[in-house]
């Protein structure tokens, strides 16, 4: 449905990008990768969100460490998705994301991610004013960063069986931050919303799906 553009950071480096939708919506959305890269389940996901009126861009965010890369979800893939992820820096990750945003120019925006793009989601609500909304897929560096002060309202999904987030990291962000709507999913593991996961669970995908295409309604408009 798609096509594969190329964007320019505020530093010049230039990253490629999937984009999908209309170019004339008044509203937009950013889709942040797992850490498998703008793979076929992400750009499967810009396109549900282009099929609602969104313009959608997802940024290959690994660029910075490798071109093209797309990964499955072997063992041997989580290994190497982590190892690209620890080569790339935040800051260059909010630079990427400020400059997709930037692409969409003009619309009112929300971010969406999944995975170690549901953390850089939670950053676009933090560290950028790009957003007017956020939804955060399972990031497993929130807890951590969970004090930060976002700038739009944010939405958050969690699976109660995720080993990787425990739900005291959960009930942490809540206390944390208690104006935003966090939605847990009882039984699920991380990576509920992939369809190419084995973790994949359709009535919590879908209910998560449904709350997040409703939180970008009343806040996109």
């Amino acid at each position: 449905m798609g096509e594969t553009i190329q964007l320019k950071s505020a530093d010049g480096f230039s990253f490629s990008a999937y984009v999908a939708g209309p170019a004339n919506a008044t509203k937009g959305v950013v889709v942040v990768q797992e850490i498998f890269g703008v793979n076929h389940h992400i750009r499967d996901m810009a396109d549900r969100f282009a099929a609602q009126g969104y313009a959608v861009v997802a940024p290959a965010l690994y660029d910075r460490v490798e071109k093209g890369v797309e990964l499955g979800y072997t063992q041997a893939d989580i290994d190497k998705g982590r190892e690209y992820r620890m080569k790339l820096s935040d800051a260059d990750l909010i630079k990427d994301v400020e400059a997709t945003a930037g692409h969409l120019s003009g619309k009112k925006l929300g971010i969406v991610g999944y995975c170690f793009g549901g953390t850089v989601a939670w950053w676009g609500a933090t560290r950028t004013n790009r957003f007017a909304a956020a939804s955060c897929w399972y990031g497993g560096g929130i807890p951590g960063t969970r004090d930060e002060r976002p700038n739009c309202p944010v939405q958050m999904h969690f699976g109660e069986k995720d080993a990787s987030i425990p739900m005291h990291d959960v009930d942490a962000v809540r206390a944390a931050q208690p104006k935003v709507e966090v939605y847990v999913y009882p039984g699920a593991q991380h990576g509920f919303g992939c369809n190419e996961r084995a973790s994949f669970s359709k009535p919590d995908y879908e209910q998560a799906q449904q709350r997040t295409l409703t939180f970008f309604a009343k806040h996109l408009g």
